[in-house]
């Protein structure tokens, strides 16, 4: 039996020949974690924040969750940790200029995220959530091609 050839497999521009990740894939698994955003979000609305007020923040997150995100967004560069040798210790986190960075990329993909929202609300496409009633000539303007 013949074997098909192979295709030549073609790599996006900037990631390596290798198996290893590229480097947008790399930090998109770092973002895409469970409380990772979530936690970003509180401390780039609250500004360097302790430990316990963090967690209290974060609704749901159990304590070894946020100190394993955290440790791991410390270990990446995105946050800081500043430990005060205080009884009992004060532990603060906060956001490195890293995040600074990428503060506008997460602004564009914010409001790109809530243009689709609202497109997917009216097109009924939200699992649970019915499309709203659109006047008559709405509802025209939506079906006629765009130019």
């Amino acid at each position: 039996m013949a074997h098909p050839r192979k295709m030549p497999r073609t790599v996006p521009p900037g990631c390596p020949e290798t198996p290893i990740p590229c480097a947008t894939g790399g930090l998109l698994a770092i973002l895409t974690r469970p409380w990772t955003m979530h936690i970003l979000w509180v401390l780039g609305h609250d500004g360097p924040t302790r430990f316990g007020v963090l967690r209290r923040k974060t609704t749901g997150i159990s304590s070894r969750v946020l100190a394993e995100r955290l440790r791991m967004l410390e270990a990446r560069g995105f946050v800081y940790r500043k430990y005060e040798p205080t009884i009992p210790p004060a532990v603060t986190y906060g956001l490195t200029s890293r995040m600074d960075e990428m503060r506008p990329v997460l602004e564009q993909l914010d409001r790109l995220a809530g243009i689709w929202y609202e497109e997917d609300r009216r097109a009924g496409r939200l699992p649970g959530v019915e499309a709203p009633e659109l006047p008559d000539a709405e509802v025209a303007a939506e079906d006629s091609p765009s130019r």
